[in-house]
């Protein structure tokens, strides 16, 4: 009696400790994930995956780094982690899937529950009913040359789930482990990287420009070794993995799988050949994504194919033109990370610029400044021509070409110029001249270092009347958004040692072919030209500066006004025109975009185990337009809510509104 009473009690403790590990998301098999049971919250999503029906998949399930010749998925499994549990959570953007938030302070438990199975679900530790994990095979041109397979090497298929009006979504883990395109690495992302991505996505979109969105961000115990900048201190950092959602995660490099050898890199694709395989693509893009497109040419492939060339030409470049009118940069612009339906895709060196510069660098990485934020327009336009290229011959290269060149510049421009218009307040005319007006105010704001963001928020409240008096108050407020004599300093530092700098120019002069191969000539000018800058600024007084300043911004601002009194002249109600002119502009100029410092912030309080800062920037970032912090709740609240972040992130910083221009030890962040 007594030995089956201590046997029952056996069995009962190994029942509770089972029970226990999958509530803490630990595996019932070691590096795999479980499969989830119903009845809980996330149970309620309804998969169907087409993509894996309709595009082949690799019959092999071997995870070890290799080619995948012959498919455009391999089904994988997510690394577990260790104590998986939640940064972050998007309502907005889990509601495209059907799930709802909880409600307030009676549904704190369930809340609490919601978070648990968030993490533990999104982690990767258990699998969804319907999931069927899987990795995307993809090729690219990275910094300008081909450079054979990538594919899903930190990123994860889920499957497809249909939202509650219908629209299909497809879901990824970025940061789940290993799959075959992992190469050399572990298929992991960092905490980071991971809330950047996280916050920087929900931003986007709320800004109003198309992107692919972040549902969770989710760490754990779990931890990798990064080399952050790659200098020889690495150090260890938490596993986290990123919830991303969008109508797919195909890519121009995905069209990229059939390519012959290159002729700079000798790489092909992995598929080279495989015409059938494209064929399938171009059917299973264009008639899932472009109905329209495939209902209105379905007796001719080439009209069809030519068709979507042209959507996605004009998506691209539309979408560019809304990155270059918020100051965002993407940082690595590589064929792989350009999306087939004109989304902004794949969150890595991003940055939004805080002091206009038009050739500003987001990417510490990019040595040659190839993603430069005057460059994405280009850019872009030469990923197109390389997806071109990589249609052939299902869309002859000479049509393809043809509607590049007529369509790309053509529609930037266009699209561009329509939101300029609006963050300037343009609403009752287009005038030609309304180009040179946008041209010399960003020469302007580049003149005086001015904050792109706050410069264009603040001319809502221009006035168009002539009191000189109110003219020097707001001359003042746009000088105070402008570099100071400190930022600048520190802007045009030189960056290399005048003997490095010294035995480049003797080397460019005496052998130029092997000058070439270390360095470039562009470099070199950008120096000499921050040594000058740097040496006339030892000389400048914050009274100099400011004078000058507001010698060019007097300049701008009477032009400005009379393109302003071009507006009213047929106009009766000046004073509703005025109203309807702020609200425009207030609505196409955002007080709150996701700077540097304010993630940095965010991140270093979330790596000392305050995850508060992210959720309290995710909730402002929802609302980038509103007038006032107190539309968040009230300034006081906001204070207390950040108090601890800041104090985490660093004793020396003082706490800055969401909307401040960068405190000069931002100038000091790299990101790569």
């Amino acid at each position: 009696m007594a030995a089956a009473l201590r046997r029952r009690s056996v069995s009962l403790v190994r029942v509770l400790r089972a029970a226990m590990q999958r509530a803490a998301g630990s595996p019932s098999r070691p590096g795999s994930p479980e499969r989830a049971s119903g009845g809980s919250w996330l149970s309620a999503l309804r998969f169907d995956n087409l993509a894996l029906r309709s595009l082949p998949v690799d019959p092999s399930e071997d995870n070890a780094p290799r080619a995948v010749p012959g498919a455009c998925f391999v089904r994988v499994r997510p690394t577990p982690l260790s104590n998986p549990r939640l940064v972050a959570m998007s309502p907005p953007a889990l509601a495209l899937l059907g799930l709802e938030a909880g409600g307030p302070e009676a549904e704190r438990e369930a809340e609490a529950e919601r978070e648990a199975e968030a993490a533990l679900y999104f982690s990767g530790n258990r699998l969804l009913p319907g999931s069927e994990p899987a990795a995307h095979c993809y090729c690219g041109h990275q910094f300008g040359s081909f450079a054979g397979q990538l594919g899903d090497g930190a990123a994860i298929y889920l499957g497809e789930v249909l939202g509650p009006r219908g629209a299909r979504w497809e879901l990824q883990l970025k940061g789940a482990g290993i799959t075959p395109f992992s190469r050399q690495a572990d298929g992991r992302k960092v905490l980071r990287s991971s809330i950047r991505e996280f916050l920087c996505s929900e931003a986007m979109f709320h800004l109003g420009i198309p992107t692919t969105r972040a549902g969770t961000c989710v760490t754990s115990d779990s931890e990798v070794v990064r080399d952050i900048f790659y200098d020889g201190n690495p150090k260890k950092e938490k596993c986290t993995v990123v919830l991303r959602i969008a109508p797919t995660f195909i890519r121009f490099g995905s069209f990229e799988i059939f390519k012959a050898p290159d002729e700079y890199t000798g790489r092909k694709g992995p598929s080279v050949n495989r015409n059938d395989i494209r064929v399938q693509m171009l059917d299973y893009v264009i008639g899932t994504f472009y109905p329209e497109i495939q209902e209105a040419h379905a007796d001719n492939s080439v009209q069809r194919n030519a068709a979507f060339f042209k959507e996605i030409t004009k998506r691209t470049a539309r979408l560019v033109a809304e990155w270059q009118c918020v100051g965002f940069c993407h940082g690595v612009l590589n064929t792989d990370n350009m999306s087939i339906v004109g989304l902004t895709i794949d969150y890595g060196p991003f940055g939004f610029m805080d002091r206009y510069d038009p050739e500003h660098i987001c990417n510490g990485s990019d040595n040659t400044g190839r993603y430069a934020y005057n460059k994405q327009p280009e850019i872009c336009k030469w990923n197109l021509g390389k997806l071109a290229e990589a249609l052939v011959p299902e869309l002859p290269l000479e049509i393809s070409e043809l509607i590049l060149e007529e369509e790309y510049d053509a529609e930037f421009e266009k699209h561009y110029l329509q939101k300029m218009r609006k963050k300037l307040g343009l609403i009752q005319l287009e005038l030609e001249e309304d180009s040179k007006l946008v041209t010399e105010l960003l020469e302007t704001m580049h003149l005086t270092g001015g904050d792109f963001t706050n410069i264009f928020y603040l001319l809502s409240s221009f006035s168009v009347d002539t009191d000189p008096s109110r003219l020097e108050d707001f001359l003042g407020e746009l000088t105070s958004q402008c570099a100071s004599v400190e930022e600048l300093r520190v802007a045009f530092k030189p960056q290399m040692d005048p003997r490095q700098l010294s035995m480049m120019l003797m080397l460019a002069q005496s052998n130029p072919q092997l000058f070439a191969l270390i360095g470039t000539k562009a470099n070199i000018n950008k120096e000499l030209e921050r040594i000058e800058q740097f040496s006339k600024l030892q000389q400048l007084t914050a009274a100099d500066l400011l004078g000058r300043n507001k010698r060019h911004w007097a300049e701008w601002l009477e032009k400005y006004r009379a393109r302003l009194h071009k507006e009213v002249e047929s106009i009766s109600d000046v004073d509703a025109w005025n109203t309807e002119r702020v609200k425009v502009m207030n609505s196409s100029n955002p007080k709150y975009i996701l700077r540097n410092y304010i993630a940095q912030n965010a991140i270093e309080a979330a790596e000392n185990g305050d995850f508060s800062e992210v959720r309290n920037v995710l909730k402002l970032l929802e609302n980038p337009f509103q007038q006032t912090e107190k539309s968040l709740e009230t300034d006081t609240k906001e204070e207390e809510a950040t108090a601890a972040a800041a104090a985490c992130a660093q004793a020396t910083r003082s706490r800055l509104p969401y909307c401040s221009k960068p405190p000069l030890w931002a100038s000091e962040l790299c990101v790569t």
